[in-house]
Order: structure tokens, then C-alpha cells, then sequence
């Protein structure tokens, strides 16, 4: 029988967003190897309705156990883990699941103006994981200007194909046009929460926008060192062995591949399932 600890770690989201927060992990357990599972063939998450995310979410968590045997699962998706991850930890307890949440107490925490601002899926937003974690943070001082961002994460999954990123910065000025004046100044917003997997892929074109003394938070490094945690707590660690990296898609492939190639400067094949 195969040592678990030398089993895959399962990450997946519905495109290539989930490929910053594989990035982190990457760079944080060099050792370990990964699958990556986007589920291109139902992607975008972010307008789904929760029964929807959460079948899709079962789905992928059943494929990559089943044939994959992985040792443990990042959901790599915000709106993924607001609407379906507390059933999939329910039903599968032996089996260390991690999620991604906006980093809104870290960022709370870091604001000096006290004014922060939040880009996420209209999902996330209206998840009640969400409100609940933004209900804990009432009693600070800081207030949360919430944007959604319909069109974002999907206009980041599809640039291959649009032949350039004006989509993804039209979206951007749109969007951070509607939250008010981002700076240092009393009033203005100086740190601003990255809600989804995808937005990483545009904070050139958000921090060209908001300027550079404004914060921008990502989510990839706490989940990597919360996975690596865990598996050491377990003895899941890998031992002595290089890490691998496959790459698998529900829909078509060529959006992974070529996001793998620009974004993490990877050559590898995508596998569909």
C-alpha cells in the first residue's frame, strides 16, 4: 500500500484563478506534488447559485479522490469555499480540506486609514460564510467598501482568447471607479482585499489604477503555510521526493495551458477529464 504522505495534494477551482494560490504552494512545499483540476466545463462560479457550486464541488473532490488519490484538497476558490466547503468537510472528515477566504482581517489590521476595500464574486459577498466573517470584524474601526465584480474572473479565464487584457483592465477601472479615491489620505482607501483566485492575475492592472502606495492583499501565502502546517501536525509531509505538478480540465484545455505557460512559466500538458 502506498504511504499516504506520498500521495498528491488536490487543488482545484473552476478555471485558472486557482493557479495563484498553486503558485503559493508550490513555492512554500517544493517537496510535495500537486493535481490541479479546473472545471473549465462549468466555469464561472461566481454567478452559480450555491446547489450549483456545491455539485460541482462534490464532483471534483469525488474525481480527484477516486482517481488521484490525493492526501488533501485546497478548494482554490473563493466562491467555492463561502458556498461548499463546510458540506465537504461534513462528508469527507478524514480528509484535510482547505479553503481560501478575502484576507479582510489582515487587512483591517494593516489599513492606516482605516478604510479598506474588498473585490470578490457577487457569491462571496452574499455568502453567509462571508457576512459571518465580516460580522466578527463590526466592532473595529475599519470600514469595508464591497465591490462585485461580475464579468472579472471570467474576463481573466478568457484574455487567451480575447487576444489581450483591455477587457480585464476596463473591468478593473469600472469597478475600482465605483468603490470611491484610493490613497493615503484621511478617507481614502489604502488596502485592498483580492476576493477571488483570478484577481491576482490582474493586479498589475489594479495596482497601475490605484497606485502604488495602496496594499493589495492575495490569499495564496496563509493557505500555503496552513496547508504545510497541518500536513506536518498529520505526518503527511513528503519525504524524499522531487515535487510533480499534473494539470487536468473538465472543459477545454487550452485556457489552462497557456495560463500555466505566461503565469507560473510552466511547459506542461493538460489532461482532460
Amino acid at each position: 500500500m502506498k504511504d499516504a504522505s506520498q500521495c498528491p495534494i488536490g487543488v482545484f477551482d473552476s478555471g485558472v484563478g486557482g493557479l495563484s494560490i498553486l503558485q503559493a504552494l508550490q513555492q512554500q512545499l517544493p517537496g510535495e506534488s500537486f493535481v490541479y483540476l479546473a472545471d473549465s466545463g462549468f466555469a464561472p462560479y461566481g454567478e452559480r447559485d450555491e446547489a450549483f457550486v456545491l455539485e460541482r464541488a462534490r464532483a471534483c473532490l469525488t474525481l480527484l479522490r477516486q482517481h488521484q488519490a490525493i492526501k488533501a484538497l485546497v478548494v482554490a476558490c473563493n466562491t467555492a469555499t463561502a458556498l461548499a466547503i463546510s458540506v465537504l468537510r461534513q462528508e469527507n472528515p478524514e480528509l484535510p480540506i482547505f479553503g481560501v477566504e478575502p484576507a479582510i482581517k489582515p487587512a483591517a489590521a494593516a489599513s492606516l486609514t482605516h478604510k479598506v476595500g474588498v473585490l470578490a464574486t457577487a457569491a462571496t459577498l452574499q455568502s453567509s460564510k462571508f457576512l459571518e466573517l465580516l460580522d466578527r470584524l463590526q466592532a473595529t474601526d475599519t470600514e469595508f467598501v464591497l465591490q462585485a465584480c461580475e464579468g472579472l474572473a471570467d474576463a481573466i479565464e478568457q484574455q487567451w482568447q480575447t487576444g489581450g487584457n483591455s477587457a480585464v483592465l476596463g473591468l478593473c477601472r469600472q469597478y475600482l471607479a465605483q468603490m470611491g479615491a484610493f490613497g493615503n489620505a484621511a478617507g481614502q482607501i489604502d488596502t485592498l482585499v483580492l476576493g477571488c483566485t483570478h484577481y491576482p492575475f490582474a493586479s498589475r492592472e489594479l495596482q497601475s489604477l490605484t497606485g502604488m502606495s495602496v496594499r493589495l492583499l492575495e490569499p495564496g501565502a496563509p493557505v500555503a503555510k496552513r496547508v504545510q502546517q497541518v500536513l506536518m501536525e498529520k505526518g503527511l509531509t513528503a519525504q524524499n521526493q522531487d515535487g510533480q505538478c499534473q494539470l487536468l480540465a473538465t472543459g477545454e484545455t487550452s485556457n489552462l495551458q497557456q495560463a500555466v505557460s505566461h503565469w507560473l512559466n510552466l511547459s506542461l500538458p493538460v489532461r482532460q477529464v
